[in-house]
């Protein structure tokens, strides 16, 4: 009945002529509108109809909102309206764009929606790892690797950046450039191709003190980031609540989303509310759980020793293997396996141990989220475990090439004071000619052969992690797909079916990779930039593998707990993998004849040197000051004596149920504040 109404309102409101009573109308209308735009998600139409309806009451409200302005302010009035909803929708715009930003959201979407939150928080972690990466790649590509190329010395102008006169002949050959020897092993890509020389070009670019400062803010920036992402989860897990009444009724009553229009989306959507049921009767079944105490106690212990007696087992092997290696070395003519050994059992090891333990788990019978934790925390004391053993060995080997590189030296200072005395002796020039830097004596250079092991574990872990998803997952899911019409048993009930996506390992892998990077980018500069490539290769690998290969947990669980369990490992492996590096700046002797601290006793002179040349007397004074241990110490006290005393400030504005159980796990001193 209101139709004739609209149109002699539309009629007199073009001819600008609009009375009082047809402005309260109008304006009468307009709320009527209005209100029906924000309730339409609540009325129970078909799509079709909600969706008609909503572009006629949009319509209207745009055409007639300006009417209700008064007097010489209404096109004011219309053009204000029509700038506050353009920038709505501006806004909303902009968000949707962020959204589309973001790294391979839809993809994880995807993922999330057929697999669970526990799968998709291994590819958050990934892209999380990633950006890491990205930022500590072009921090040190930056400030170190761009410099050296551009203004330091060329290549084969000094030794250090020469291939030796005795390997030329086989630098170039596909299996000396797999070991990384040959021309990688003299490029930028590792430690020993860096100069000395205190400022490089016609910047006066300070090279080493770069270099040290670019090697300790790896370190820095990562804890950084590493504690701020666990701070932010802590954050969002507090302020969500845990508000476990009803939790059926929810998830059956306000689930769907009823602006959905894309059907791929829908599919999508009833996937993710599925595999959200799925946690929730895991959740609601462990919690009802009647089980026999003192049986499961044993289990558990007995579990504990078999994993216990495999780790032992796996660092024997590692030390043994890098023992025999060294040997290898010393010897001519070895084979491939030989020469690869180690890097070849650290990752059968790490490809095999996992299933083993996750077999043993199975006597446990903890909840999902519980095993999941126990798994990682196992297999991160196997990776631990070899990578100290494996490092251990490692520094038998340094010690050796300290030891060889006195002899060494000796040998270039006498060979290089009898070239000098010979031309000195044949020719009445007081310049000898130079010595070319092929023919010089090298010493080992020990940090070099560490940075070479560190990317041979890279890469050799990058191919492992390849091969075992295209032949354990790919090949496996197709002979299960195509061969079950015609074999004995249904493979797909039982041995082999589809493999299920190990979230333990795949985690535990990422971690122990990028401890491997943050020990050896300070020896191999070019190794987070392997990294870089390896792990943005592996997002779209794995998806697709994920997608086509495996199936979902037949328990599947909630993973918004296990966040900062990550990190809280990523950040163990952190200050693990920066004690090696320390202990080698602090304790030993750089090598004479490479790398950009070669000459000096330390690494950590670098910074004295700096501080004695390019800044004032006094400054150099106050820091040598603060470096004193009797002020260090006081320091650290007072700082953790401050600590305690400060007062806890609380914001709660969650559940009733959730503020109960946060209170219960705080006690509040006569100091405290509770807002």
């Amino acid at each position: 009945e209101n139709c004739p109404r609209q149109n002699r309102s539309s009629n007199s409101f073009d001819e600008e002529s609009l009375s009082e009573e047809e402005l309260a109308m109008l304006m009468e209308q307009v709320e009527q509108r209005k209100k029906l735009i924000s309730t339409m998600r609540n009325k129970p139409w078909r799509m079709v109809k909600k969706l008609s309806v909503l572009r006629e009451a949009q319509a209207f409200v745009e055409k007639f909102e300006g009417a209700l302005g008064k007097g010489k302010g209404k096109k004011l009035y219309a053009y204000k309206m029509m700038m506050a909803k353009k920038w709505v929708k501006f806004k909303r715009d902009f968000d949707n764009f962020k959204t589309q930003c973001i790294p391979w959201e839809m993809k994880i979407k995807e993922v999330e929606s057929h697999f669970g939150s526990s799968v998709a928080s291994y590819f958050i972690f990934l892209r999380w790892m990633y950006g890491v990466n990205l930022v500590l790649f072009g921090l040190i590509f930056g400030l170190v690797i761009i410099p050296e190329i551009l203004m330091g010395m060329p290549y084969g102008s000094m030794p250090r950046k020469t291939v030796p006169r005795a390997e030329q002949a086989t630098a170039m050959d596909f299996s000396v450039l797999w070991d990384f020897e040959g021309y990688i092993k003299y490029s930028a890509l590792f430690y020993g191709y860096y100069n000395n020389q205190r400022t490089i070009g016609w910047l006066k670019y300070r090279l080493p003190m770069a270099y040290f400062m670019v090697g300790i803010s790896v370190f820095g920036y990562s804890l950084m980031v590493v504690i701020r992402s666990m701070a932010r989860n802590a954050n969002q897990s507090t302020a969500d609540g845990d508000d476990d009444n009803f939790i059926f009724s929810w998830k059956m009553f306000t689930s769907w989303d009823y602006l959905i229009g894309n059907p791929e989306t829908a599919d999508n959507k009833f996937a993710s509310i599925t595999t959200g049921f799925k946690e929730s009767i895991v959740d609601e079944q462990e919690s009802n759980k009647d089980e026999n105490i003192h049986l499961r106690r044993f289990l558990r212990v007995l579990a504990n020793v078999l994993i216990i007696c495999c780790l032992c087992g796996s660092g024997y092997l590692i030390y043994f293997v890098v023992k025999r290696s060294q040997t290898f070395s010393k010897m001519q003519n070895v084979g491939w396996y030989e020469r690869n050994e180690v890097e070849i059992v650290m990752s059968l090891l790490g490809m095999f141990c996992p299933p083993l333990f996750e077999t043993i788990a199975a006597l446990e019978n903890y909840h999902p989220r519980i095993g999941l934790k126990w798994q990682l925390g196992r297999i991160f004391a196997l990776f631990l475990g070899n990578l100290y053993t494996f490092l251990l060995a490692l520094m038998d080997d340094v010690n050796e090439k300290l030891a060889e590189e006195d002899v060494v030296k000796n040998i270039t200072r006498w060979m290089l004071l009898g070239h000098h005395n010979s031309s000195m002796g044949n020719s009445s020039a007081d310049t000898p000619p130079p010595l070319d830097p092929a023919d010089v004596p090298r010493g080992p250079c020990w940090e070099t052969t560490v940075g070479i092991e560190f990317v041979r574990l890279t890469v050799s872990d990058i191919l492992v992690t390849y091969v075992t998803i295209l032949v354990g997952d790919f090949i496996r899911a197709c002979f299960v797909r195509f061969v079950n019409y015609c074999w004995c048993w249904d493979l797909e009930a039982g041995f082999p079916s589809y493999a299920e996506f190990d979230i333990s390992g795949n985690v535990l892998g990422l971690v122990f990779n990028q401890g491997m990077i943050w020990m050896g980018s300070f020896y191999a500069p070019g190794l987070v930039g392997i990294n870089v490539l390896r792990l943005l290769t592996s997002m779209y690998f794995q998806c697709w593998a994920v997608m086509s290969s495996n199936v979902p947990h037949e328990r599947v669980f909630k993973a918004s707990k296990s966040n900062n369990f990550y990190m809280g490992l990523l950040l163990l492996i952190l200050f693990l993998s920066l004690l090696p590096v320390a202990y080698t700046i602090m304790s030993l002797p750089p090598s004479f004849d490479c790398g950009p601290f070669s000459g000096k006793k330390r690494m950590y002179e670098v910074i004295q040197e700096t501080i004695e040349l390019d800044f004032p007397l006094f400054i150099a004074k106050i820091f040598s000051y603060m470096a004193n241990p009797g002020l260090i110490i006081p320091a650290i006290l007072l700082m953790v004596n401050s600590l305690r005393k400060i007062p806890i400030k609380l914001k709660i504005n969650q559940h009733p149920s959730t503020c109960l159980k946060l209170l219960t796990h705080v006690n509040l001193n006569k100091n405290d504040q509770l807002l």
